[in-house]
């Protein structure tokens, strides 16, 4: 699997001056720069939820994926959740999940999916820190400023392997075919800008 260790920067700056300790106080996107960026999401996404998995192309950075994946799986089907769920007093999901931390474009309702991530237990892994958490939080704020409407919210798949090794490498195959911005293994395929400003 590729490690992209610093991911290409779409929005360089040439202001030096920039502070490390808050850059959203000197950084603005536009408007059009975050939907063109949503865009390329979703385009590639949108197909694969109307569609499946068959016959999707696959991207030369990755291994082909297994078989082992329905067809018939679409984290669309999940229930959605508040991304503050782990605040609630029960919890609504527990044990082994594959989760996806999705959002929708407002203007036009297509869903995209941001991040996908495993855990042995799904209603302890959102608590603690979570790189995902602040890519989120810097997301929200980036989209916040340029007037942009968010729909964030987290699914989760409670059918999945059991043991550890099984679950990473369903959680792999689904990076591979979803390629969320958000998951270190794709961030460079999306210049995704989000989370280079707070590396």
């Amino acid at each position: 699997m590729i490690n992209f260790n610093r991911q290409y920067d779409l929005f360089k700056s040439n202001d030096e001056n920039i502070t490390e300790s808050n850059p959203l106080n000197d950084i603005f996107i536009n408007k059009k720069t975050i939907k063109e960026w949503q865009s390329k999401i979703t385009n590639h996404q949108s197909n694969i939820f109307k569609y499946g998995y068959k016959d999707i192309n696959q991207t030369s950075l990755f291994e082909p994926w297994s078989e082992e994946l329905s067809e018939s799986f679409n984290p669309i089907d999940l229930t959605p959740m508040p991304l503050n769920f782990w605040k609630w007093p029960k919890a609504m999901h527990e044990g082994p999940a594959i989760y996806f931390v999705m959002d929708t474009m407002v203007d036009c309702g297509s869903n995209f999916i941001l991040y996908i991530g495993e855990t042995i237990s799904a209603e302890k892994r959102w608590k603690g820190e979570h790189d995902c958490k602040n890519y989120l939080s810097s997301y929200s704020d980036y989209l916040q400023k340029a007037n942009i409407a968010t729909r964030l919210n987290i699914r989760f798949w409670l059918d999945v392997p059991i043991k550890t090794k099984e679950r990473r490498k369903l959680e792999q195959q689904l990076i591979r075919i979803w390629l969320p911005p958000f998951n270190k293994e794709t961030r460079g395929i999306w210049a995704t800008p989000f989370t280079s400003q707070i590396n």
